[in-house]
């Protein structure tokens, strides 16, 4: 049954994958140089998109791995203060596929989040992570303070939760 739900998941990444644009096209370089040992995707925070201007990351870029092992799916850490300008640095350790989605985000602060997200599969959402070392980059440079929600969807009901504070 576990097998099924995999071969399932797996097969609509493999026509969401299919069905996309040319995505690269809306990179732009990022404010950080990521050197993990494996080869890795990286998308970052600094693209511009219809929702407004990207504001790219001016402070600390700060790191929450996404585990999972089979029983566990988590990411650490769950919980993040930051400040303004900030950024978070996503990187899919194990368990994948996983991705950052938030949740219940106030409309005062959707089109600057949304911004500040390359490659979103929709909105306010991260595509999906699938090997290990891969990282997804999203700036909160100009996002109003608050606590941001987001789970990983694949695993929202293994309890994959996390939140962003912003100062």
């Amino acid at each position: 049954m576990r097998f099924n739900g995999l071969a399932l998941v797996a097969g609509a990444m493999a026509i969401v994958a299919c069905s996309g644009g040319d995505k690269n096209a809306q990179q732009t370089s990022a404010t950080q140089n990521d050197t993990a040992a494996a080869p890795a995707t990286q998308n970052t925070g600094a693209a511009t998109t219809a929702a407004g201007a990207a504001a790219p990351i001016t402070g600390t870029i700060h790191e929450v791995k996404m585990i999972g092992d089979g029983q566990t799916y988590k990411f650490d850490p769950a919980k993040i203060t930051i400040k303004k300008g900030d950024g978070i640095k996503w990187v899919m350790v194990s368990g994948g596929p996983h991705n950052v989605a938030f949740l219940n985000t106030p409309d005062a602060a959707k089109s600057q989040l949304s911004a500040n997200m390359s490659s979103q599969m929709k909105e306010l959402t991260s595509p999906m992570m699938m090997n290990p070392n891969e990282t997804y980059t999203v700036s909160f440079a100009n996002v109003p303070a608050g606590t941001y929600d987001y789970h990983c969807e694949p695993h929202a009901a293994m309890g994959m939760t996390g939140s962003v504070t912003v100062q």
